[in-house]
């Protein structure tokens, strides 16, 4: 059994909160200047410039790439064989706490969705646990804006909805966010388990790196077709038209019951913000 320090914890998520923040990942950069590069409608060939540009002063000078810092996300891979010393809950709120003061990120969190009394810290944190095999913890703080957030849907098809069903309900969801979540956005599309499992799937997708595919032949070529149609609805860089809608689709998938086809889709925009570190 290897120990591990709570306080270790604290600061992993510290740093990480202001890392995602403030740096995107290669793949998504190389992702938006691929896609600058295919681009033909003027209009949207400016606003990615202009996106380029931001990320690229957001890397210089260690700021926010976008205001809403978001609500932090935090996915925890928890090794079978780790001992935490100390509440591994609280450690994670308390590095989120101290990552927004440090960051000087906005504080985007209420402490009850009626009184809407902002909390102060943007806590708490939205975690997400996984038990593996080892000894190691890995956490993935994926602060996630809500005007990409607000967009998002998940609707319980039935079995015989079939893979049209699916199809549909995802290019619906998008062409019903328009303009509202920043595009060129980044689709996460859960399918299978229950009502909350799918939703879970679907955030779980923004995770996967925009240069990669499902592992499965079907799903990867489902994710491919997927991005063809939904880029041919012409909604291009923020609502300004154009072939550049969404950057990539992410599909995971799980088992489900005979009687059910639950589909979610968790969009985000083109700042699909996450930062990983295994302790």
């Amino acid at each position: 059994m290897r120990n591990i320090q709570a306080t270790q914890v604290t600061d992993v998520v510290r740093r990480l909160c202001i890392e995602a923040n403030c740096h995107l990942t290669d793949d998504l950069k190389n992702c938006i200047s691929a896609c600058r590069a295919c681009e033909t409608f003027p209009v949207a060939q400016g606003i990615l410039d202009q996106i380029i540009e931001n990320y690229q002063i957001a890397d210089t000078n260690n700021v926010p790439v976008c205001q809403d810092t978001g609500m932090a996300c935090v996915f925890v891979d928890v090794g079978q064989d780790v001992h935490v010393e100390g509440s591994l809950e609280d450690a994670i709120h308390e590095g989120v706490k101290q990552g927004y003061a440090e960051g000087y990120l906005r504080k985007s969190v209420v402490r009850d969705p009626l009184d809407r009394v902002n909390t102060g810290d943007n806590t708490p944190a939205m975690i997400y646990y996984n038990l593996v095999p080892g000894d190691q913890i890995k956490i993935t703080v994926a602060p996630k804006g809500f005007g990409s957030e607000n967009m998002s849907q998940i609707k319980m098809l039935k079995p015989s909805d079939g893979l049209q069903g699916v199809k549909d309900f995802v290019l619906k969801v998008v062409e019903e966010a328009g303009p509202n979540p920043c595009p060129p956005i980044v689709v996460g599309v859960g399918i299978g388990g229950t009502f909350d499992k799918a939703a879970y799937l679907a955030k779980k997708a923004l995770l996967r790196p925009v240069d990669s595919h499902h592992e499965e032949p079907f799903y990867a070529d489902l994710e491919d077709e997927l991005l063809e149609k939904i880029n041919a609805l012409g909604i291009g860089p923020q609502g300004f038209g154009g072939r550049t809608t969404a950057l990539k689709v992410n599909i995971e998938k799980m088992p489900t019951h005979i009687a059910g086809l639950p589909v979610a889709v968790n969009i985000n925009c083109h700042v699909t913000r996450h930062q990983s570190e295994v302790i």
